[in-house]
Parts: structure tokens; sequence; C-alpha cells
């Protein structure tokens, strides 16, 4: 099997030969060629036909953003954003990159080798794997849905990973202020998820905020678990559903784990839940959904058709968890119709 290729878009010189030089010693990983500037990246493309390309926003003569929306209709390519902490990250999803990381600090030697080692290589080797032609922008609806229960006792519950920014908001573009309450789990890293939530805010009908301990889940609210090291779980107390995001070690590999609140949905709400998952590589999600299930929720799975990375839902379907499987355009109104019959 030969390696993947990658393409290194970055115009600081010293991060560019780190990255290099690290993403080398991997054997399933070759760097055929680098760039400081977008004009250069456009050449290298088409020199070395690079199955990867990494890409700093900030970059010269041209934006990162700039460069991808011009990029992805001529020369669509899987891209994975390397960022410092800021909303452009987004900008660059909707453009049509697969994945991003948060910019280590050049300075800290060991910090930017377990990057790469453990966040930058396996995030390559997804993207390796992403449908480019499954990413596209999201249009806000004019059909809008319409609940005929009342939604205090219900909840929803979504995961996601790679792909997963973009799907979300998909599926959050079309719920009213009559939705119930939504929790959330992204894998995204630490700071990102605030800047994201006040993203869907601005875009949604539905209020939207990065989950805290004591949180109520209301109907017309999305709650996203925080990024880092506290997984989100769904409580109900005195009657009323809440969340908690408390400290822990990862599970599937993921701090917050959507295995963690699924299992913590299929406990707190039964039956009285929609479950759904999303694009993403992997398997966090498929046995809490499962539990979900078990325990009489509705469950909903992405199809393989329009994920980025039908991981995550694939291996839900295969155990049998996902009830209804759909295209990510359809699943906003399958969720409004199963609700609708609890």
């Amino acid at each position: 099997m030969r390696p993947i290729k990658v393409l290194v878009v970055e115009d600081s010189i010293v991060f560019r030969e780190l990255l290099v030089q690290n993403l080398n010693k991997d054997p399933a990983i070759q760097v055929v060629g680098t760039a400081k500037d977008p004009f250069e990246a456009r050449d290298a493309i088409l020199a070395h036909k690079p199955d990867v390309m990494t890409l700093d926003v900030e970059l010269p003569r041209m934006s990162g953003i700039e460069f991808l929306r011009k990029l992805m209709p001529q020369y669509p390519l899987p891209v994975i954003v390397i960022s410092s902490l800021s909303e452009k990250v987004f900008d660059a999803m909707n453009a049509g990159a697969v994945d991003f990381v948060a910019k280590p600090a050049v300075s800290n030697r060991t910090q930017l080798e377990d990057f790469i080692r453990n966040e930058l290589l396996v995030k390559i080797k997804i993207a390796s794997t992403a449908k480019i032609s499954n990413i596209k922008k999201a249009v806000m609806s004019q059909e809008q849905q319409h609940l005929d229960v009342k939604a205090n006792n219900l909840i929803v519950a979504i995961g996601a990973s790679t792909g997963g920014t973009e799907a979300i908001f998909e599926v959050a573009k079309e719920f009213g202020t009559d939705i119930p309450g939504v929790v959330v789990v992204q894998h995204m890293p630490p700071g990102f998820t605030a800047m994201y939530a006040k993203r869907l805010n601005d875009q949604c009908r539905i209020q939207v905020k990065e989950a805290e301990t004591g949180d109520r889940v209301l109907p017309g609210r999305m709650l996203i678990a925080p990024g880092g090291d506290r997984h989100m779980r769904l409580l109900k107390v005195n009657g009323v559903y809440q969340v908690e995001c408390k400290a822990g070690p990862k599970v599937n590999g993921h701090c917050p784990s959507v295995d963690v609140l699924f299992d913590s949905v299929a406990k707190s709400a039964g039956k009285n839940a929609v479950g759904i998952i999303l694009t993403g590589m992997g398997g966090d999600g498929a046995k809490g959904l499962l539990e979900m299930r078990k325990a009489g929720a509705k469950t909903i799975g992405q199809d393989e058709s329009t994920c980025v990375v039908y991981g995550m839902p694939k291996v839900a379907y295969d155990l049998g968890a996902v009830q209804h499987q759909e295209k990510l355009s359809d699943i906003a109104k399958r969720a409004y119709a199963v609700l609708n019959k609890m």
C-alpha cells in the first residue's frame, strides 16, 4: 500500500520544516511538497497531485480561506486546516476543509511532536478516506417543520466527528424554536466549541451555547459539549433535564465522548429521546446509540452517500443501533416525524 501523499502549506519556515520532518517519520506518510503561499500551493498541487493538504489559515498574498474557495470547485482535495484559536477556522470548514487542528507553540518541541503524532497524523489518515463530494454548503430551508407534541419532556442527542461541524449545522438550521432540548458532542479541540456555538447561534433559529454544568436543557435550545478534558452527561434533577460537564479519561480516544453522552441520555431520558449519529471516523457513539434504542429511544443515522466519513454511523448501523438511516438533508425532517409520534 503506497503512502499518503501530503502537501504542507505553511508560511512559517520553522513550523513548515518541523511539520515535514515529523510527518515523514511515519511510513504511511510521504510529504511530496511544501508551499509558503497559495500560489506556490497551486503549482505544487498540479505537480505532485497530493492525497491530502495541510493548510494554514493566515497566509501571504491570499488567505487560506480564499484559496480554499477558489481551489475546491476546480480541484477537490481533502484539506486539514492548522489554525490558531480563531473563528476563521469555521469559514475554512464552510469553504470545504475536511477537518482542523489547533496550532501548537513551536517553542515547545515535546508538545509539537505530541501534536503531530497524536492529532495531525490521525487527521491526515482520516482525511485521505474522506468523500470530498459530500462537503457542501448548507442552505436554510424555506420549509419549516413543526411539532404537534409538547417538547418539555423530550430530548434530542447528536454525536459527530470528521465533517460534523457542517453536518450539525445542516441539521440545526432546520430546527425551530419548538424542537425539544438538544445536546451535542462534536469532537473538537478546546476553545473552538464556544466559537462554534456562537456561530450556530447567529445562523440558526434556535439558541445555541457551549454547555456548562447546571445548564438546563430547554425546548429551542442546543447545548454543545466543551472541547477538552470534560465529558458531558444528561441528568434529570427534580424532573428537569440539565447537563453535567465533568473531567474524565478519554473514551474511545475522545473527550468529550459521544458514547458517554448517549449512555447518559439512555439512562435519564429513556424512551423520551431521539438519538442522531452523524459523519465521523471510528465507532464513538455506536454503543451509546444502541443503549438509547434498547431504552426505547428513536434513533437516526446519516447514510453513507452523504457522509464525509462513513465510520461512526456505519458502526452504529452494523450494531443494530440505527432505526432510520437518512441522507443528511432529511435527518431533521425524520427527527420531527418521530418526535411527533412520541
